[in-house]
Parts: C-alpha cells; structure tokens; sequence
C-alpha cells in the first residue's frame, strides 16, 4: 500500500503538466511499474490527444513487460469512444494484469463503467488510492459533472481596511490573476464595473486562452466604445437572466470554470446564494477610510495565504 501511495502521488504531479492543454477533459497521470521500477509515465496532454494511460503504455520500451506490470491512474480509465479509443480497452489488450486507480469518473459515460470493464476481463483493480487528492486535482471536472454547473471562483482586491474602490494589484499580482483568468472558462463582472472600470478581461500577461468575457445590463446602459464590446474575444451580455439561469446557460455551453471580478453587489450575491467555490482575496498594505465595501464571505475555510509585493493574497474555500 505504502508503494500504491508513492506511485499515485506520481501520478498527481504527472497530471499537472496538462493544466493548461487538457480541459475540458480531466488531467490525468498514469505510472506503470514492473518489479518495483517505473518503467513507463504519461500524462493528459491535450485536449483531444492520446489520454494519460496511451502515453505511458505506449513510452514502454519492452512492451513484454507488461504482462507482469501495474498501471497506476489517478483517474477511472475511459470505457467509451470518444475522440480516442477506451483506455480500458487499450489496458486489456496489453496484457497488464494489475490496476490501481485514484477515483472514479463522474462523467455518465464512463462512472464505473472502465473499472468493470476491467475486472470482467480479470484485470485485478484496486480503486481509492489518495482519492481526496486525485479528485481535488479535478475539481472543476467533478463539480461540472455532478453539480451540472462551473466552478465559481470569486476574487476581488481591497484596501486594508475592506474597501475596493481603487487600484489594489502590483505587477506581479496582476500577472497572476491574468493566469487565473487562462485556466478560466468564462469571467463575469457586473454592470457598474463593466461601465466605470472598463476592464478588457483578456489574458494579456500570461500566456494562455482568453476566457469567455460576461457581463450583465438589464436597463441596455453599456455603450457600445466599452472594450467588452470591442469584439477581440468572444462577449456574451446577460439582460433578465437570474444568477441560477446565469449558471444554467454556462453548464449547457460546457463552461467547467467561471471566474466573478466584481463589482461589491455582483460578489455579494453569490455569496449570499452559497454559490461559490473558492474565493482569491488580495488585501494592499493600506487604507482608504471610504468608499465601496468589500463583499464578506459567508461559510468559508482559508486555504493558503501569501505575501505578494507587499499585498496578502489569500485563497478561500467554500465549506457548505
């Protein structure tokens, strides 16, 4: 068991090389070890490309190997045909006796359906190997799947004294929210922001997509010079929709991630409604005495804290 661990934690980090090609789909390791010596590794690279468990049986030098192998996923291998043959099928046909597996995969088409793909071919399959791990490694994934929505992320800037009426970020945390808004589906702010503070919501300062830019103008005020509306980048403008509806429209248009910017009001209402999943609350070393409130979260658990130029960056997760 001590072993199944080491391996699967190889696994996890593995699956991290594909955060930024493999989503939609999960980012998925696999290691396949044989006598107690890694003999192959893989990763999810990219959407639409050979999955992690093809990679690492196709990097085995002496495929002979194999029949006496394990093959450690952090994911469920895929049972269907989807834009790639089923990996459990690729498994069965090479021989490998022993399957270790992190979780399995919510998505309907697979949701066990790999796990007992395997074991009616007598593959012997072991499944939960540092599950909280390899699902926290695809939260966006399993939230889409089971909850039929994205995954909210809130984040907003503030003085110390809690107001967000100004310019809070320094270079290197600015560069970091645009990374944030790369690894983002879709980013929404509110009507006031997007009419007073005019933000392009692009990725300028990372490498990276643009994510779906959102905003919401029930009374039609957003003139048409604002750069929401300067068609660089995909822009969709809510008019009556509710938050709910909001959430609904995002998970039909496959959006797995959506980031909320602001303003006060837009963040509170999610807030208040419990829909949130994480939140990144950046705090500068000063204060205004006046201005906009910043939004209080309700139900949250702090999950790490950094000094960042001189701002407190901290990450919230939401506890139901």
């Amino acid at each position: 068991m001590f072993n199944d661990i080491n391996y699967m934690h190889r696994c996890i980090q593995l699956a991290k090389c594909g955060e930024a090609g493999a989503p939609p789909n999960p980012m998925v390791g696999a290691v396949i070890v044989c006598d107690g010596r890694i003999i192959g590794e893989g990763f999810h690279r990219r959407c639409g490309g050979p999955h992690a468990e093809v990679n690492a049986i196709n990097s085995v030098q002496d495929k002979h190997l194999l029949s006496r192998s394990t093959i450690y996923v952090s994911l469920e291998p895929c049972a269907h045909y989807g834009k790639t043959p089923p990996c459990a099928d690729l498994i069965i046909k090479s021989g490998i006796p022993r399957v270790v597996i992190g979780c399995t995969d919510p998505f309907a088409k697979v949701n066990g359906l790999g796990i007992k793909k395997l074991q009616d071919a007598g593959c012997e399959v072991e499944v939960g190997v540092l599950e909280e791990a390899c699902r926290e490694l695809n939260r966006r994934f399993f939230t889409f799947h089971q909850e039929h929505r994205p995954w909210i992320t809130l984040k907003w800037a503030q003085s110390k004294d809690g107001y967000i009426n100004g310019k809070f970020s320094n270079a290197l945390t600015q560069t970091l929210v645009h990374r944030l808004r790369a690894r983002s589906g879709a980013i929404l702010v509110g009507t006031r922001t997007a009419l007073i503070d005019d933000p392009t919501l692009t990725t300028r300062y990372w490498s990276g997509p643009n994510p779906l830019r959102l905003t919401i103008d029930r009374h039609n005020i957003l003139p048409p010079t604002l750069h929401i509306k300067d068609g660089s980048t995909p822009t969709y403008i809510y008019h009556e929709e509710s938050i709910g509806e909001i959430l609904q429209d995002l998970y039909a248009r496959g959006i797995q991630s959506l980031l909320v910017e602001g303003g006060a009001k837009l963040l509170q209402s999610f807030i208040d409604k419990g829909l949130w999943d994480e939140a990144r609350i950046e705090t500068a070393p000063f204060c205004l005495d006046e201005g906009v409130a910043a939004p209080i979260l309700k139900n949250e658990q702090l999950r790490s804290e950094q000094n960042i130029g001189g701002n407190i960056v901290r990450q919230y997760l939401h506890q139901p």
